[in-house]
């Protein structure tokens, strides 16, 4: 079966288009600036050239459907029609309370989703866009929901309550989420299959790394916590997003520069993190090019940021009594070394030995440790799309 996997944004859309027998990817590609002026179409079959098409896309629908002209146009195209796709999985940022798993979205589906909306505001309105969009272009075409905050559901209340008035989570829902939950599971799983190992018998530490960034304790195949929060914004240093801060900084600074809470909640989310800390970029090519060349605030970012991700690898041994193997994955995770093994210099209690040979490979699934090391260190490049294709599969096949 081919299954679409479909990740909107507000202004974007990603997919991928997957044969899932032979766990294969057949096109892919991104809609940019959905609704502004410049959209384009980035479209790459398997095997065959990268094409740009730019036209104007004023909304998802219309991107969705370019999509779908793509993959079956007569030169360029990958199927011969709409009926070789079986169904479409769609990435959902989040599932709240009512998702513990993926799903086959119905119209009560849709409603749930929607009761989600103010817990994740930027993401699950353009998720639902996509889903409409799908609808209307593929009638009658299975689709799937598969929830970021879904793997994390399995965390206890000591891990996702705040030390907050009950009556919040009582009313609001106000609690502990996680996001990269199709990622930290993706992973989690390969690290099983890599070391040889019963994944319900096996402490993984993952440290998802990229402009977004979390790390997940996942013991006996379950997150049992997990570095973002109630949103994305909670736990690493991440590429414009703070992480963790005294609550009063929010306070202390409103006063300051006379902004308002949604001002300066805009400053934790798009102007902080490394691109805060170095004032020039959120991008880690170029904070190390600007190390390298002597740049001292580019340096003492990047340790800010590998300290952050050592402490939580350190609470998160604490949270599972030990951990027998410590990934790294996402773009930043799989392709930086000097980060890892600036953060695996922290981890010397643990028995952990770096080969800096091996440690200076990327792109490939990998070993980075020694074989001395007491706890395992990988490399593992993660595959959130082939995730979603999976548990799609999984659940239209039942129906």
């Amino acid at each position: 079966m081919n299954i679409l996997v479909i990740n909107c944004g507000s202004s974007s859309l990603k997919f991928q288009l997957i044969d899932s027998k032979a766990e294969e990817v057949l096109a892919k590609g991104l809609c940019e600036r959905i609704g502004i002026e410049g959209s384009r179409l980035v479209y790459e079959p398997e095997n065959g050239e990268k094409e740009v098409t730019e036209a104007p896309m004023p909304n998802h629908t219309q991107a969705v459907k370019m999509v779908l002209d793509a993959l079956i146009n007569e030169k360029t195209g990958v199927i011969k029609s709409l009926d070789e796709v079986g169904a479409v999985g769609h990435r959902i940022v989040h599932g709240g309370e009512k998702f513990a798993s993926s799903t086959i979205i119905t119209d009560e589906v849709i409603e749930a989703i929607k009761e989600c909306n103010e817990l994740a505001p930027l993401h699950n309105p353009a998720n639902l866009i996509g889903i409409d969009a799908c609808k209307e272009n593929m009638p009658n075409t299975p689709m799937v929901g598969v929830f970021d905050t879904a793997f994390h559901q399995t965390m206890p209340e000591k891990a996702y309550l705040y030390g907050l008035p009950y009556e919040y989570y009582e009313k609001y829902k106000i609690r502990r989420y996680g996001f990269h939950g199709t990622s930290h599971s993706y992973v989690s799983k390969k690290v099983a299959d890599i070391l040889g190992k019963p994944y319900d018998n096996l402490k993984t530490i993952v440290c998802h790394l990229g402009n977004g960034a979390s790390v997940c304790a996942v013991k006996d195949g379950k997150s049992v916590d997990t570095s973002m929060g109630l949103t994305p914004l909670e736990g690493l240093i991440m590429g414009t997003r703070s992480g963790d801060i005294d609550p009063a900084i929010i306070e202390f600074i409103a006063h300051k520069e006379k902004l308002s809470i949604d001002e300066v909640m805009n400053v934790l989310n798009k102007k902080s993190g490394v691109f805060g800390l170095t004032g020039k970029t959120s991008d880690f090519r170029d904070i190390m090019a600007a190390k390298d060349a002597g740049d001292e605030r580019a340096e003492h970012t990047l340790n800010v940021y590998c300290y952050r991700v050592a402490k939580y690898i350190g609470a998160y041994v604490a949270a599972m009594n030990g951990v027998d193997a410590i990934a790294f994955t996402a773009g930043l995770g799989e392709n930086n070394g000097y980060v890892r093994k600036t953060v695996c210099e922290y981890l010397g209690y643990l028995g952990v030995e770096i080969d800096d040979a091996q440690n200076d490979k990327r792109g490939e699934d990998i070993i980075i440790s020694t074989d001395n090391s007491k706890v395992k260190v990988l490399v593992v490049p993660t595959n959130e799309e082939l995730k979603i294709a999976r548990e799609t599969l999984e659940l239209v096949s039942k129906n």
